[in-house]
């Protein structure tokens, strides 16, 4: 079906455009450029080379997707921006293409929504429904799981990894690996508790609640030695499945995980989700 292109939009004959794709007033697409079907791309923004943007994206004005990497090793190689279904990027966002010693490949999955002025940086992957507010930055090789949600103004360092249904605060600085389903918030923040809010959006069984809070308690406020608090966390939840990713998330860690927030009272880190 028909491609509709404003008159002032650039656009290589190297472009790959698929049908119904909508290509606003000044926006630039460059050569090795692949869209899919039915993505927007407003007015003055720009793709740039090695990127490939599936179904149903929306590229707001002024945002930059696919640029070369923040990396002084980068000595312009071949390597890619790769961005699946329905994502939102908002006004001046960046998202950057990979380096060779990242493997080549910065990758965003679908449905996120990227508000205006986040950043991704090279080699970064980005599972899918996540929501990154505005400010938000990802320095290079970070990996956000499925879900998670980064607040606004906030920082992930390199090689850090949040995991899946976690949520960061605004104005937060991550430098360690967040595990799946908990909050951090501050500056230099440890985990603050569970994200009640994400797990009472899963509708999951009261139990598996209890569990993921017990196991919290287990793991982060009991006071027992992390390997064997993980053991025994293994022993008394192993029929929960989201225990078991938080130990798995744990025991993978190469960076480190973050410790509690010891000034948040207990009982507010444990509260559960039906409290908000």
């Amino acid at each position: 079906m028909a491609v509709n292109i404003h008159p002032t939009a650039l656009i290589s004959p190297g472009a790959e455009l698929g049908d119904n794709v909508c290509i606003g007033p000044c926006a630039c697409i460059d050569d090795n450029v692949i869209i899919g079907d039915g993505t927007r791309v407003d007015g003055f923004a720009t793709i740039r080379p090695y990127t490939r943007l599936g179904r149903n994206n929306h590229v707001f004005s002024y945002a930059m997707v696919g640029e070369v990497p923040q990396d002084l090793k980068f000595s312009g190689e071949v390597t890619w921006l790769e961005v699946g279904d329905n994502n939102r990027i908002r006004e001046f966002s960046t998202l950057h293409r990979g380096t060779e010693g990242g493997g080549g490949l910065t990758k965003v999955g679908n449905n996120c929504l990227f508000m205006a002025y986040t950043h991704v940086a090279h080699d970064c992957k980005v599972g899918s429904g996540v929501i990154m507010s505005n400010g938000a930055t990802l320095a290079g090789h970070v990996e956000v799981a499925d879900n998670a949600i980064i607040g606004g103004l906030s920082a992930i360092h390199q090689f850090v990894r949040v995991g899946r249904n976690a949520f960061v605060g605004g104005m937060t600085g991550i430098a360690m690996d967040l595990p799946p389903y908990m909050l951090a918030a501050g500056v230099r923040p440890g985990i603050q508790g569970v994200n009640s809010v994400g797990l009472r959006r899963l509708n999951l069984p009261k139990e598996n609640l209890a569990a993921i809070r017990a196991a919290f308690k287990l793991i982060w406020l009991s006071g027992i030695p992390r390997k064997e608090a993980l053991e025994k966390a293994a022993e008394e939840f192993a029929a929960v499945p989201q225990v078991m990713e938080i130990l798995d998330f744990v025991r993978s860690s190469q960076r480190g995980v973050m410790a509690a927030d010891r000034s948040v009272p207990a009982q507010e880190q444990t509260q559960s989700p039906n409290q908000g």
